[in-house]
């Protein structure tokens, strides 16, 4: 069996869905479009507002479908695009194996008989209005004109808040270094809240949210370290203070300190910096915020690269919606266009395009950036002094292990134990001594988050 229009017209919950689905129907909104035809089955991944996209697949036979997006109408608007597409042109769709998180889903549902939908009471439903677009009145020239004139006063009013932002945040460092570190720590939580919350009045909001996460950056570290990395911490942000005002309108300062570009901004934008290579997906990493967001972080490492090249995909969904499942396996290999926000050291980005994997999938880590103990961490060195204000910058390492120091804490060591990082997370107990050829890691300058390493034995995975 398939779809037919008439199908996803009952099935759709409302007209709204429907009106949605329609402007997700377009090939270029899907990096990956894929289908078994002995199976039925239909797949692919929505780029949606954030970075990692969401994972769709439909079951021709008996109108099952999944959606890893948190929407609460069943299907959602994602579902019912990829049946639109099905029943309209399925020519966009390319053939392959079933990968795994499709087997996944298989496993666990159970067929039914072909679904009629919803039942058909309440408002009427029509694929045929869904994709008719409205057509607004044009402006007048005078009304184009005063659009343009509150939109230049609302962008020097925020200019103008923000700049007092940077004002008070430069008097609030120097207050807590005038009653003295040791002070600032021991009530780091109640100090950064009330700065970070003065950030968001003066339209600073992504400052403030930085604000509201030194404390849990300082207060898991030792006791004899807390005030070094307080100092580190205040120092990045009166960094952050002067750099944006040397230059109020760069992209990155803007992004660190109030708004981003959207998605949609960035891949239209022809100088953005783009990379078209095959990536691994070496760790991901997940955090709930003190603002009530989880931060959801997924590593990629360049593998054509011959040296090591990140990618960050950075994506946020508020905590009340529970854990959401990853676009992403641990370990996955895929060809793609990376696009790179713009910065001093390109790291977050989302994906433009991707298709499967189009090798044999056998490329090895590229080298670290040396062999000698005096250069291992000169890529992070490199990128500190490119960009100050960063927290923390991705690693990868050569050839070590994991021992067991004082203090029960566990650290990466080189081979010849002539240099040793402290780890932040915690790691299984066979990992120790586990010969580890090479390792990828988040290092920012206290402790290193081991994310994943490759092996004798394969491929071994450390983070959440």
């Amino acid at each position: 069996m398939s779809f037919s229009l008439a199908d996803i017209e009952k099935l759709a919950p409302d007209q709204a869905s429907l009106n949605a689905a329609s402007k997700l129907t377009k090939p270029s909104k899907w990096p990956r479009l894929e289908f078994d035809d002995k199976a039925g089955l239909y797949w692919g991944e929505c780029q949606g507002s954030g970075s990692n996209p969401y994972r769709v697949v439909i079951d021709a036979g008996d109108h099952g479908y999944k959606c890893t997006c948190p929407s609460r109408k069943f299907p959602c608007k994602h579902a019912i695009a990829l049946m639109w597409m099905v029943a309209g042109d399925a020519s966009a769709f390319h053939p392959a194996e079933t990968p795994g998180w499709v087997s996944e889903w298989l496993g666990r549902r159970r067929k039914t008989a072909p679904t009629e939908g919803p039942s058909q009471a309440g408002a009427p439903k029509s694929i045929a209005t869904a994709g008719r677009p409205e057509k607004p009145e044009p402006a007048a020239p005078e009304a184009i004109r005063q659009r343009e004139v509150a939109a230049a006063k609302r962008r020097e009013k925020t200019q103008a808040a923000i700049a007092e932002a940077m004002g008070e945040l430069d008097q609030w460092v120097g207050d807590q270094l005038r009653t003295g570190l040791n002070a600032f720590v021991a009530d780091a939580t109640e100090r950064c809240r009330r700065i970070a919350a003065r950030m968001v009045d003066l339209k600073a909001g992504a400052l403030g949210g930085r604000i509201d996460e030194v404390p849990s950056r300082i207060l898991t570290l030792d006791a004899d370290e807390k005030p070094t990395a307080a100092m580190i911490e205040l120092g990045k942000l009166v960094i952050i203070a002067k750099a944006w005002r040397r230059d109020p309108d760069d992209a990155e300062m803007r992004r660190i300190v109030s708004t981003s570009e959207t998605r949609d901004q960035l891949l239209s934008d022809p100088a953005a910096f783009r990379v078209t290579s095959t990536w691994e997906v070496v760790g991901e990493q997940i955090r709930t915020r003190p603002d009530g967001l989880v931060s959801h972080s997924t590593w990629l490492l360049d593998l054509l690269s011959p040296t090591p090249r990140f990618a960050l995909l950075l994506d946020f969904h508020p905590a009340s919606t529970g854990r959401r499942e990853s676009a992403f396996a641990d370990g996955e290999r895929f060809d793609a266009d990376i696009v790179y926000y713009p910065a001093r050291s390109p790291m977050r980005a989302v994906i433009g395009s991707r298709q499967a994997l189009s090798g044999n999938g056998e490329n090895p880590w590229p080298k670290p950036a040396t062999d000698h103990r005096s250069d291992q961490l000169r890529d992070y060195a490199q990128t500190q002094a490119t960009s100050p204000w960063l927290a923390s910058a991705p690693v990868l390492l050569e050839a070590g292990s994991l021992a067991l120091g004082p203090r029960n804490r566990v650290w990466w060591q080189t081979r010849n134990n002539d240099m040793a990082l402290p780890l932040a997370n915690a790691v299984p107990e066979p990992a120790l001594g586990l010969d580890l050829e090479r390792s990828v890691g988040i290092w920012n300058g206290l402790r290193l988050e081991l994310l994943s390493a490759e092996t004798r034995v394969g491929r071994v995975s450390f983070d959440d």
